[in-house]
This record gives structure tokens, sequence and C-alpha cells, in this order.
């Protein structure tokens, strides 16, 4: 198989790839400094920037990078992505967002299990990794409870090109996804 679904239904989420009608959206979200406050993008964030990141969201190839727009109650508030995948290595990188007004309350959580779910099913993977500032506790609280283990810290470029920042990544082997399904 080794192609990604373009919608994964949750329980409460509509994961699906992003729409041209999707930048007010993201420009509502985006444009809140904690929203953005470790994640590589401009600060400040303006309406111009949602217009390229919808715009490159739509030029991507989805076999290659699929990134789903986070839906809730006909909004989205937030997406997640595949990247960075390591054909010879069989792995791949997750990331995800999700808007201020929607965290704490287990979205991205959500989503990413149900990504990683799609992603062992459908790709021939050997694992999943992800990695977030090491600030960003709240970031490592998703992954773990999606079940993936912390790996390592590594030091990175800082996105804005300051100090490099300690990143911390966390992975989960197909064996240990398959476990959890058991």
């Amino acid at each position: 198989m080794d192609e990604m679904p373009k919608e994964i239904r949750t329980e409460r989420l509509l994961l699906r790839p992003f729409r041209t009608s999707d930048v007010d959206d993201v420009n509502e979200y985006a444009q809140d400094p904690e929203w953005g406050r470790f994640l590589p993008v401009p600060k400040p964030y303006l309406r111009s920037d949602a217009e390229e990141f919808v715009s490159r969201q739509l030029a991507k190839k989805w076999s290659e990078e699929p990134d789903w727009a986070m839906v809730f109650d006909g909004k989205v508030i937030g997406g997640v992505s595949l990247h960075d995948r390591d054909h010879e290595r069989r792995t791949i990188e997750l990331g995800y967002a999700v808007a201020r007004a929607h965290w704490s309350r287990g979205f991205a959580t959500e989503a990413v299990e149900a990504v990683v779910a799609a992603a062992f099913t459908n790709l021939s993977l050997k694992s999943i990794s992800a990695m977030a500032d090491v600030r960003n506790s709240a970031s490592w609280r998703v992954m773990e409870k999606a079940g993936m283990t912390r790996k390592r810290v590594v030091q990175e470029d800082a996105p804005s090109g300051g100090s490099p920042v300690d990143m911390v990544v966390y992975a989960m082997s197909r064996e240990e996804w398959e476990t959890m399904q058991a």
C-alpha cells in the first residue's frame, strides 16, 4: 500500500488536506505569539505568512509529505504532518501544532494517535519519531500519551537563527505500536 489516507476521522476531529479556504483559520491561530513560541514560524505571523503556508501545503506531493489540517467543529485548529521520510531506514518524522484556544483538551494527542496508527497501517515503517524544544513540556506529554518514548536530547539550530536549542527526541517502533494495539 504505502500511501497515507487523505482523510482520517477521530472521535472529535477530521484530519484532511489543507485547502485554500483555510487561510483565515490558520491566520487566526498563528498570529498568537504563544502558539508559535517553539515553532519555526515567522514572528510576527502575518496574513501573507498564512497564505504562503497554505500554498506550500497545496504544492506538496502527498505521497512524500502528507500534512493534514486538524478540523474541529468545521474550523481548522492546527495541523499534523509526516515528513523527512527515510525509505532506506524505514523511518518518518511527525510534527503537530494546535491553536492555543484548544490546548489542554487532548486534540493534539487524538490527532497524533490517529496519524501514527494510519502510518504504521499504511506505510512500511520501522519507526516514527517526533521532536520538541525541551522547554515545551506540553509537546512531550503529547508524544508520551501517544506511546512514544524519550530517546535523547539533541542540539538544533534555532528557527530564528539565534543560539542552538536543545530538542528532545521521542520515537516509537512498529513493534511497540503493535504491542499497544494488542
